[in-house]
């Protein structure tokens, strides 16, 4: 099977982490829980999360008291070392979460990233009107793609700013949700790209394999969420997650 191309600009951060012998050495375990959707994200005071919806589940890695996590459809479990964690073969949705919360685990346990665990409670609500400032700030006022249906934020989007959602979820394909249809998210890039002013694509991108299309765009990617915490800065990408810890 192919590998998506942000895990060969990842293999370099890879093998500068499996040089440390006390990051790489047998004695690092790795313990990946899947998380219950109120374990992951509390009571947000909605139920239309994919998380909620069983649609997805977060996969934390805990190094030495150290937390990251992973968006999969393909969760599971995994104990080991962190070399055998970060040398799986990234062929499958599995894998690669396993790999990202071993990654996003690493950098916050080397202080390189602390917004690696998922916001609970109020903290989607939050997050999602300080996104809103953030882009207007930042962009003035763009048309935006989202790429995944976040539904806090795109409720808030599209309320302020033209708006499309582009999404896989064959429940969400062509249903109305805050007064935008969301479209199939097998579509034309390029059509889209001459449409928006900004892409606003999820962090789980990086663990699906559909992010490469996004790591060299014309317009503007902003990326958002915990799973792609650890890819995000060491690849140099931009990142929303204002309120996770």
């Amino acid at each position: 099977m192919s590998v998506p191309e942000v895990f060969k600009k990842l293999q370099p951060v890879i093998d500068d982490i499996l040089k440390d012998p006390e990051l790489a050495s047998a004695e690092v375990a790795i313990n990946y829980q899947v998380l219950t959707p109120e374990e992951a994200i509390g009571s947000p005071g909605r139920d239309d999360f994919p998380l909620q919806k069983g649609k997805e589940k977060l996969m934390q890695a805990e190094i030495d008291g150290c937390g990251g996590q992973a968006y999969t459809d393909m969760p599971g479990n995994f104990f080991g070392s962190l070399k055998e964690a970060l040398t799986l073969p990234p062929v499958n949705n599995y894998h690669r979460a396993v790999i990202v919360a071993a990654l996003n685990a690493v950098y916050r346990k080397t202080k390189n990233v602390h917004t690696t665990i998922h916001c609970r409670d109020e903290g989607p609500g939050k997050c999602s009107k300080e996104l809103l400032n953030a882009i207007a700030e930042k962009y003035g006022n763009p048309r935006i793609a989202v790429i995944g249906l976040q539904p806090a934020m795109v409720e808030e989007l599209a309320r302020r700013f033209e708006t499309r959602v582009f999404d896989l979820d064959p429940d969400n394909i062509g249903q109305e949700k805050y007064g935008v249809t969301i479209e199939n998210g097998d579509y034309d890039l390029e059509e889209v790209e001459d449409w928006c002013d900004l892409f606003l694509v999820t962090g789980s991108s990086v663990v699906n394999g559909s992010i490469d299309p996004f790591l060299n765009r014309k317009k503007p990617v902003l990326f958002y969420g915990t799973t792609i915490a650890g890819p995000a800065a060491y690849l140099g990408l931009d990142r929303f997650c204002p309120v996770s810890s």
